[in-house]
């Protein structure tokens, strides 16, 4: 079931729109589930909970946390969860952008304008393109990894770990070398070390002997290879995402 987030301080903006979704899921048949949020804090409060949805429609302007600071909030948790903002404003663009947002609408929102862009956002939610998902035997079954949600992997003796951005560790019994093999074809990750494997978007700062991620965990740079990963790294940066 797809699950939708609606934050907006405005109780006339949060129900109009509360009501077109109820329309949009009876018209074409989705199976979805909303929840209302009538500030930043509530949801912000909400993920720190565990709380996880596909879709968040957010307003920008907001007393406390502002839509864009719920959006980096979000992030924080969540890299790829598309985000909808709705507000009075067109000022806010090109911070809308940076936070990898899917739309910007303008208020007054049209019944017609959300169904197009309802329409776009579901057909990406439910067509994932396949090189963005990992798939792994764990010890607990068959799993689904996303590869902007993997922070780093890493080897220790037959145990394979993946450490995801929510904290969470998925541990499998493979080869280490399978494992790189397949990672490194996408450009955002780096093999500093023999044993690990790290997203270059997670990366805080290098050094000569290690490297230290946004989540604070510090991986080791093999000797004599720092010169490679920060260059490395520079490319990749340059390049973009």
């Amino acid at each position: 079931m797809l699950q939708i987030a609606i934050c907006d301080d405005n109780v006339h903006d949060l129900n109009s729109l509360a009501q077109f979704i109820d329309q949009y899921r009876v018209q074409k048949h989705i199976d979805c589930n909303y929840t209302v949020f009538a500030n930043g804090f509530d949801l912000i409060a909400a993920l720190e909970k565990g709380r996880i949805f596909d879709l968040y429609c957010l307003d920008i302007i907001m007393p406390g946390y502002t839509g864009i600071e719920v959006a980096r909030e979000i992030r924080t948790y969540d890299k790829t969860a598309a985000i909808l903002f709705l507000t009075t404003s067109s000022e806010y663009a090109l911070e809308s952008y940076e936070v990898k947002s899917i739309n910007y609408i303008l208020k007054p929102v049209s019944k017609a304008k959300l169904f197009t862009i309802f329409d776009e956002i579901i057909d990406q939610i439910k067509n994932p393109k396949r090189d963005e998902v990992l798939i792994v035997k764990s010890d607990k079954g068959i799993q689904r990894i996303l590869i902007s949600n993997l922070v780093y992997a890493e080897v220790i003796g037959r145990k394979v770990l993946y450490h995801l951005l929510s904290g969470k560790v998925i541990q499998c019994t493979e080869s280490f070398s399978s494992v790189c093999e397949h990672l490194l074809k996408y450009k955002c990750f780096v093999k500093p070390h023999r044993s690990f494997l790290v997203n270059m978007q997670y990366i805080d700062t290098i050094d000569n002997i290690q490297i230290t991620l946004q989540t604070l965990t510090s991986v080791p740079i093999a000797q004599g290879k720092s010169r490679e990963v920060k260059q490395q790294y520079l490319n990749y940066q340059l390049e973009g995402e």
